[in-house]
């Protein structure tokens, strides 16, 4: 048999062994086509993922929608299979990935960007500078009035106050400052969303709130350098004293530079298993344009390039 004749052969075999053996299930189909018609995020993402979403089918003319829960229940319905992408605060942990794995799938933990766990209270608060020790023994009910940080305040009881009981900025706090205990203390609760959080700091004035520092960018200020003016945010020391010298914000460079010690690392979970919409949301967003958009809206990119430069100011 010539080489051409073996060609046709060949040919000829591999058709036969496709129209046999890989005709499509139109189950698997429609499974497929309804976990990657959204993506599931935790609700304090919302700013930021909103506007990204919006570049994205604005650029792209692809369709997904986003559902907006608590991180806990983002990261089961990725595991169930009922979305591709989920948007969080952590990585796979080695159970659900391997769980993944076996299932023979590849799960990807894709980070984006970075932001601060921002503390807030109450404009009349006088005290704006917190240490991180005296943050964790309120989260674990060893101090429960303002008297006992600050023994000139004349506020009472500390109403502490989170966004979800389930949020990544709960699981943070949990994880991270407190070594895996749970909250036990009576005044701390939690509401629904990072918006009902500032609405509620800022009509009661012995509350402090925990958000994701992307809530608090005032949108008229193209230099994210301010922050809502209903509320305060505060200052945040890694020393024994907080004062303000040594008190940093959760702004861009002091995200950047490590002076801000709630920085945490925002992660795209990935199980995609066509590389379809759901991964090209992930890649537009690790794109220049979608980490300019993280970098215009106060957060630190991932990946983006970017110049700091020390300015010297001279007072005439």
């Amino acid at each position: 048999m010539n080489t051409f004749n073996k060609l046709v052969g060949l040919t000829l075999i591999l058709g036969l062994l496709h129209a046999c053996g890989s005709k499509p299930n139109p189950e698997q189909e429609e499974a497929y086509q309804k976990a990657a018609s959204f993506f599931a995020a935790d609700e304090s993402f919302y700013p930021i993922l909103d506007e990204e979403l919006y570049y994205f089918t604005t650029q792209t003319l692809d369709s997904i929608t986003p559902l907006y829960i608590n991180e806990q229940d983002a990261v089961k319905k990725l595991m169930k299979l009922e979305t591709w992408l989920a948007f969080t605060t952590r990585d796979f942990t080695p159970k659900e990935r391997q769980n993944l794995i076996d299932r023979k799938y590849l799960p990807r933990a894709v980070p984006i960007a970075y932001d601060g766990l921002a503390i807030i209270v109450n404009n009349s608060n006088p005290d704006s500078c917190i240490t991180i020790n005296d943050f964790a023994r309120v989260l674990k009910g060893e101090v429960t009035t303002w008297k006992e940080l600050y023994p000139q305040s004349k506020l009472g009881e500390i109403d502490v106050v989170f966004d979800n009981p389930l949020s990544s900025t709960v699981r943070w706090c949990v994880d991270s400052i407190l070594g895996g205990q749970q909250f036990s203390a009576k005044n701390i609760g939690a509401v629904q969303t990072s918006a009902a959080v500032i609405d509620y700091v800022e009509k009661h004035e012995n509350s402090l709130g925990i958000i994701g520092s992307n809530w608090l960018n005032d949108k008229r200020d193209t230099t994210n350098v301010t922050f809502k003016k209903n509320i305060t945010v505060m200052g945040v020391s890694k020393m024994k004293t907080a004062e303000k010298y040594n008190s940093w914000k959760p702004y861009q460079y002091y995200l950047y530079n490590g002076n801000y010690p709630l920085r945490r690392t925002i992660y795209a979970l990935l199980n995609d298993t066509r590389n379809g919409i759901p991964s090209g949301f992930t890649h537009f967003i690790q794109l220049p344009k979608g980490q300019m958009i993280i970098l215009r809206a106060g957060l630190l990119p991932r990946t983006a390039n970017m110049n700091v430069r020390d300015v010297i100011v001279k007072k005439e």
